[in-house]
């Protein structure tokens, strides 16, 4: 019986909801027109567009630089120097890294995402294309 309930209590901490800072409707909209940025220059969208384990915010990093923290249905929107970077997201045990090699000129975009762990949820990216990413980034709203 006791692991049941125990069971039931995690489930449900997957489930809530969190809140971080959010950016204006406006600066919202612009970031969602999806412009190249100049040539010098990439554009970089990490999206979270589910309610899965929405009572978890996960610590988002660059290069080791934190950029915020995820909540559901949020998105980052940062500009990134060529070459290669690091991403982190806190997870359950330790964070989880994706390495991306940017071009100026160009957006990309990242999902992500929480999973089930085995006391609270992980969480970790992957690589999307740009219409997969553009969906993604339309129903969440800019987290600051």
């Amino acid at each position: 019986m006791n692991k049941v309930l125990l069971g039931l209590v995690l489930l449900l901490s997957l489930y809530g909801c969190a809140s971080v800072p959010m950016a204006s409707d406006a600066e919202d909209h612009a970031k969602k027109q999806f412009t190249s940025p100049p040539s010098e220059i990439a554009g970089l969208y990490i999206y979270r567009n589910s309610n899965f384990g929405g009572a978890l915010k996960k610590t988002l990093s660059i290069d080791g630089e934190v950029i915020g923290e995820s909540a559901p249905m949020t998105y980052f929107y940062r500009e990134l120097n060529p070459g290669k970077h690091i991403l982190s997201t806190e997870s359950e045990f330790s964070d989880n890294i994706a390495t991306l090699n940017v071009e100026g000129g160009k957006n990309y975009y990242m999902e992500h995402f929480i999973k089930v762990g085995v006391f609270v949820g992980g969480a970790n990216f992957t690589f999307v294309s740009e219409e997969v990413g553009q969906k993604g980034v339309l129903e969440c709203k800019l987290a600051k």
